[in-house]
């Protein structure tokens, strides 16, 4: 059986040292005027879930998505991590990078979900591949991250209670691949095993 949450599904941005540096001019600009001092995060809904190898419908009017490679933290008991999933945090291509648009982010299947929780581990020692159509594309090492995995859940911890089976991301790579209708995914890692999905154009 593949694994959905039972709770609520945290993304979180600008986690990538290479992601904040290429948007850090940015960061001066109105409407904040500063760097964010804590994680900045969104929700993926539940009518975003995908299991792992399901087709992804991608809205007919748009060309490409963005794929969203990353590892999330899986909440167990007593505040615990219970273990990590692959994820792929698909969304429209956008300029917003601080409070991006429901609309951009949280379209129905967006979110692709790893068939199983892998319990224990260090995040920060691993390695994603992505691949497309089974060509390696991107390799996400998770060394890079600002805020690794304890740094982060206790930085969110600071003005949120995560619960047991709430799931966080722990951030996307900068230079996000492009896919489009037709296109197999494929996102690996050592221990964690494969997450794939096939987009697919939405019946009109």
């Amino acid at each position: 059986m593949s694994y959905l949450p039972r709770g609520t599904v945290y993304g979180t941005l600008l986690n990538f040292r290479a992601e904040w540096d290429a948007l850090r001019t940015q960061m001066d600009a109105p409407p904040y005027k500063a760097p964010p001092r804590a994680p900045v995060l969104y929700v993926k809904p539940a009518n975003t879930w995908s299991v792992h190898g399901a087709s992804i419908a991608v809205p007919a009017h748009v060309p490409q998505v963005e794929v969203g490679a990353t590892i999330a933290v899986v909440m167990g008991a007593a505040g615990q991590v219970a273990g990590h999933v692959l994820m792929n945090d698909l969304s429209l291509p956008h300029a917003s990078f601080f409070r991006p648009p429901v609309k951009f982010k949280c379209l129905d299947g967006f979110l692709g979900i790893g068939a199983q929780v892998i319990p224990g581990g260090d995040a920060t020692g691993f390695t994603l591949e992505v691949r497309i159509n089974g060509e390696l594309k991107q390799t996400v090492n998770f060394a890079q991250l600002v805020r690794p995995a304890p740094q982060l859940l206790a930085d969110v911890n600071e003005f949120m209670t995560l619960h047991e089976g709430d799931v966080l991301m722990l951030g996307c790579d900068h230079g996000r691949l492009l896919a489009r209708a037709g296109d197999r995914i494929d996102i690996s890692a050592p221990g964690l095993g494969t997450l794939t999905h096939t987009l697919v154009e939405e019946a009109t």
